[in-house]
């Protein structure tokens, strides 16, 4: 898009999606990338139902450096600080709300602890300084947890079944095949690690930075999986579209 582009939007329609993932480590064989490509497919997911309720989505280009201290152990990992990112995620909804957006949707992919607070945190400066609706659907919490594989829900999740099958699906030569179908499972939940106060891969139980089941992988899972995942962000949009008494005619 050019800036006349944007500037031409119905910003009543318009819906500019920020795909967050994180550059760190996936295992020996999904690639650094990892959230980042599972963070784009769901924008892109969300984005086809969104435009086919009359909205006009537009890609942000992604966020792809985010605090993840979990994996800074292992070469590859590029964190940042919390506060850095937070002020990031600030920044680039002030401009859009300067330019008379109404709404920012995040589309995260990246489930660090200190990282999901840094979006949060973002989120709660902007619906203090600006009128932008910054809408984040936490996919760690319910009701969206609830809708995602066993896999997920386990804990056990890191570069295993769940993420594996989903950049299978959206990047399949991105993914290290040989080295995927030899690994064993690891059940070791970093969700439980982190409720005992763990604060790395290697503290959890996962010295090789992938936890859960990654031969077990399909294409077929991901797929059905980014599906899930977008249909998570439109029902998010809509409800806080709902909630915040937006009419549904003027919306389309």
């Amino acid at each position: 898009m050019t800036w006349e582009d944007v500037a031409a939007r119905d910003k009543a329609r318009f819906v500019p999606i920020l795909p967050i993932g994180a550059t760190e480590a996936h295992g020996p064989h999904l690639p650094l990338s990892t959230d980042v490509i599972i963070a784009e497919a769901m924008a892109e997911r969300g984005a086809e139902l969104l435009e086919a309720r009359g909205y006009e989505p537009c890609l942000l280009p992604p966020l792809a450096y985010t605090s993840a201290g979990f994996a800074d152990g292992f070469a590859g990992t590029i964190s940042v600080s919390p506060e850095t990112e937070t002020a990031l995620i600030a920044d680039i909804g002030r401009g859009l709300a300067d330019h008379g957006v109404r709404y920012l949707l995040c589309a995260n992919a990246h489930l660090d602890p200190t990282h999901i607070g840094a979006i949060r945190a973002a989120q709660s400066a902007l619906h203090e300084s600006t009128s932008l609706r910054v809408i984040y659907p936490d996919v760690t919490r319910k009701p969206w947890a609830l809708r995602l594989t066993d896999e997920f829900k386990s804990g056990a999740c890191h570069a295993g079944q769940y993420e594996g099958s989903i950049v299978m699906a959206a990047r399949p030569e991105l993914v290290k095949e040989d080295v995927r179908v030899a690994l064993p499972s690891n059940p070791a939940s970093l969700s439980t690690a982190i409720r005992a106060g763990k604060s790395t891969f290697e503290e959890a139980g996962g010295p090789q930075a992938y936890f859960g089941h990654p031969a077990a992988a399909t294409a077929e899972e991901g797929r059905a999986t980014i599906a899930v995942l977008g249909q998570v962000l439109h029902d998010a949009f809509w409800q806080a579209c709902e909630e915040g008494g937006q009419d549904r005619e003027n919306r389309g």
